[in-house]
């Protein structure tokens, strides 16, 4: 029965990527997860992303998010999942299997930290891979050069302890699948300009930086 469900998955992962070669829209998730962390932090931002994303790229991506739940079918709808929020997470013995196996078969994994979330996140992902570690990348890697060029690395956002903005990935036979970013808050820049009041040159960063990372996963080989 594993076996059976193990290729059901995978077949889903495969026939997703072809329709989206084919021109059907692309989907982003936002990632609910359990522990009481406000997993739907920055409402908006997705949204704004996404329509970013449709206008500076040739890609075609749905522009209202979907909600994925790790215990869903509906995660392996997605190549894309975002998580975020201030607070804790947790996940179950079969969320962990789950989510590494729908990274290992094609998906990607951003996590940001939206300022309270890192304690909790670096644990639950050493669950889901205790064999991989969390690395920061160079600001030479292509996720900082892709659409947009970000030679100093992520754009600071938000400011909050004064600290400097990191990206770290997580590689799994040599694929980036989950993408950290630490000290950054993306999200709050993505989100309408009224919500936040950041500058629309930091809105404008945190969204080109975005895109990088969705294009990234589209086409690692790009530039």
């Amino acid at each position: 029965m594993k076996r059976c469900v193990r290729f059901s998955a995978i077949l889903i992962l495969c026939l997703i990527t072809l329709e989206g070669t084919a021109g059907e829209p692309l989907l982003i998730g936002r990632l609910k997860y359990g522990g009481g962390g406000d997993w739907y932090a920055n409402p908006g931002s997705l949204e704004n992303l996404a329509s970013f994303i449709n206008k500076q790229t040739d890609l075609v991506v749905q522009e209202t998010p979907v909600t994925v739940d790790i215990d869903s079918p509906d995660l392996f709808k997605v190549h894309f999942l975002h998580m975020t929020g201030h607070g804790n997470i947790f996940l179950t013995d079969e969320q962990v299997r789950r989510l590494r196996f729908y990274l290992e078969n094609g998906g990607f994994l951003h996590a940001d930290d939206n300022y309270g979330l890192d304690e909790s996140f670096r644990r639950e992902i050493k669950k889901v891979f205790p064999d991989k570690e969390l690395v920061e990348l160079p600001f030479s890697h292509p996720i900082y050069h892709q659409v947009f060029a970000f030679p100093k690395g992520l754009p600071k956002v938000h400011e909050h302890d004064g600290k400097p903005p990191q990206g770290f990935g997580m590689f799994h036979e040599g694929r980036l699948v989950v993408f950290y970013t630490y000290e950054c808050d993306l999200g709050n820049g993505w989100e309408d300009a009224e919500v936040y009041g950041d500058p629309e040159e930091i809105r404008t960063a945190a969204l080109q930086m975005g895109t990088n990372i969705y294009y990234y996963h589209i086409n690692p080989a790009h530039p």
